[in-house]
């Protein structure tokens, strides 16, 4: 595999790690229109969501480590890097926990699995060509926006920074809440960064948003498909709108519609 086939920094995965993978999958096929194709050669059983003909992520169930450690069902996302190992060292350097060093899977690429310095679960990845996602202007049915809800704004940029070369776009004043830190790549804005509120009861995290073309059509869905609506739909600065929701097994998961 040539190193520039991979593009470091950019979000090219995303997997849901649930408790009932059957229901999550009936849940998200109404809900996102997502397809579900059953994966041959992984290390268990595992599907592959499809956004029409392009795969978008996984489905699989909770592994036994994961329930004993009491994880609840969660989205993950996966981080492109040219090499894991390299990547997973220096995370180590600069305060993360490795949970996973080093898994490979023939065919598909070497993946680890850590928490960032403030406690943020996500992967890094170095696929086999062709590289999974699409670059450019995310599209209905793909994930648009990466949220990371943090205690400490400024330290959790400059650790991404530091590993996968993001940049700051722009900085949001919300007052008493602080700055939301929106960051990108080549000119894409990728997500926002945050400090969660005191009141927030979950740790650090990463909240991934699907864009969808019709938000309260989908919010509906997410209802009658026994998920609930946690905040929203409202509107944000620039006019988009988002709503976060958790599925039926507990995973958090949000919806984007973008501004006409």
């Amino acid at each position: 595999m040539a190193i520039a086939a991979v593009q470091k920094g950019r979000f090219v995965w995303y997997e849901l790690a649930t408790t009932d993978p059957d229901k999550a999958q009936a849940f998200y096929q109404e809900v996102l229109g997502w397809g579900a194709v059953p994966f041959e050669g992984g290390v268990g059983p595992y599907t592959t969501w499809m956004n029409g003909e392009n795969p978008v992520g996984g489905l699989m169930e909770l592994s036994e480590p994961e329930r004993q450690g009491g994880a609840p069902p969660h989205w993950r996302a996966y981080i492109a890097t040219p090499d894991v190992t390299a990547t997973v060292e220096r995370a180590r350097q600069l305060g993360a926990h490795i949970i996973e060093p080093l898994i490979e899977v023939p065919t598909i690429g070497k993946m680890a699995f850590l928490t960032d310095p403030q406690g943020a679960l996500f992967a890094i990845f170095t696929p086999e060509e062709p590289t999974p996602g699409r670059e450019g202007q995310p599209l209905a049915g793909e994930i648009s926006w990466h949220e990371l809800a943090t205690t400490d704004t400024n330290a959790a940029f400059e650790f991404y920074k530091d590993l996968f070369d993001w940049e700051i776009t722009s900085d949001m004043d919300m007052g008493p809440m602080g700055v939301y830190r929106m960051y990108g790549q080549h000119g894409i804005p990728l997500g926002g960064i945050y400090n969660k509120p005191a009141d927030m009861p979950a740790p650090p995290h990463w909240l991934l948003y699907a864009k969808v073309n019709n938000i309260n059509d989908v919010v509906a869905r997410v209802t009658a498909q026994g998920g609930q609506v946690l905040n929203g739909p409202m509107e944000v600065p620039g006019g988009d709108l988002i709503a976060q929701c958790m599925d039926p097994q507990g995973a958090a998961f949000a919806l984007h519609e973008a501004k006409a």
